[in-house]
């Protein structure tokens, strides 16, 4: 069948396009004109590509017409405080419901959109271990991220209402090899280079890029409508994920903590610094009390009823330190 793909060039999308390609699907995906193709690689020539974006309505239309499923990947992560906020609502909650109106006026079968662990919100409290049923709330530990996403729930669950057949997964902390100075790259460069110097004392949920990729068809293929599916693989400290990934990279990991306010102290500064430099921090208080803090998240819902596996951290690990050494050169 053809599947529409949004993100299909970003670290998420460029797998889901290439599971969909495996699966003997044919994927018509939209794409800005300035809009890297490294990760997609050589599929790129076997993908119908749409020029423009989730903002502008006209090339949505275009790019569903004939399309019989929707994947929705594309987002801003926007981790730079109050200065993201505008891009925010505007790519994650206004696209979001762009790309639902479309659907509906395509007549698709079904739609799959990926939201995220964060629009389940935060507690300022220990809330333990949170599955679907998680409800939002207000919270000083809510990110604009997390918001972003929760209200692009919202827009998908309007269109449910008027008659969408839509199911949205939840992922974790997505972990993997994507571009140099990206993501999770970002963590192993630094690890690499010693600018962790301090592990966070919290913990959250990892999960393998290539897993979350394979949840999003198989939420196609056997989610309900309108349920979410967390797609997470496991609750692990930081100090385990960065011992970790510091093995597979041969270097040592840090060791030391600080105290909750010196750390934001220190986000302060970095963040007063790159302001005036011009140039995005990669440490922010935001960040940094989110580090802090302990995630957890249960997954049982997307491995009963969609069947998925998750692979081991270890596995992933060795995939990122394999990655990181080839793009070193």
């Amino acid at each position: 069948m053809t599947f529409f793909l949004t993100g299909a060039t970003g670290f998420l999308g460029s797998h889901i396009a290439h599971i969909l390609l495996d699966a003997g699907h044919e994927v018509r995906a939209i794409r800005r004109s300035s809009s890297k193709m490294d990760l997609i690689g050589a599929a790129a020539d076997r993908i119908d590509w749409i020029e423009g974006d989730v903002l502008d309505p006209d090339s949505l239309e275009s790019g569903m017409k004939d399309a019989e499923g929707v994947i929705h990947a594309a987002a801003f992560l926007g981790f730079e405080g109050k200065k993201s906020e505008e891009q925010l609502m505007s790519v994650n909650v206004d696209g979001t419901a762009n790309v639902v109106d479309a659907a509906i006026r395509a007549g698709i079968k079904r739609m799959v959109h990926v939201s995220s662990i964060a629009a389940l919100s935060r507690s300022e409290v220990d809330a333990g271990c949170r599955d679907e049923s998680a409800e939002w709330e207000d919270s000083s530990m809510n990110t604009g991220y997390a918001i972003s996403k929760h209200r692009a729930e919202m827009e998908v669950h309007r269109g449910i209402a008027m008659g969408l057949d839509a199911v949205i997964v939840n992922p974790s902390l997505i972990m993997g090899v994507g571009r140099p100075s990206e993501n999770t790259m970002q963590i192993a460069d630094r690890l690499v280079k010693g600018g962790i110097p301090f592990v966070p004392k919290g913990g959250t949920n990892v999960v393998d890029v290539r897993d979350v990729a394979a949840g999003c068809l198989r939420a196609f293929e056997n989610g309900r409508t309108s349920e979410r599916y967390i797609l997470a693989g496991h609750n692990l400290m930081w100090e385990e994920i960065l011992a970790t990934m510091g093995s597979d990279l041969d270097v040592t990991p840090p060791t030391r903590t600080l105290p909750t306010w010196l750390m934001m102290g220190s986000a302060a500064l970095f963040e007063l610094g790159t302001f005036i430099v011009r140039r995005r921090s990669v440490i922010t208080r935001e960040t940094i009390r989110l580090s802090m803090s302990i995630s957890c998240y249960d997954n049982t819902r997307s491995v009963k009823v969609l069947g998925c596996t998750y692979r081991p951290f270890s596995e992933t690990s060795k995939w990122i330190a394999e990655g990181y050494r080839a793009l070193e050169g």
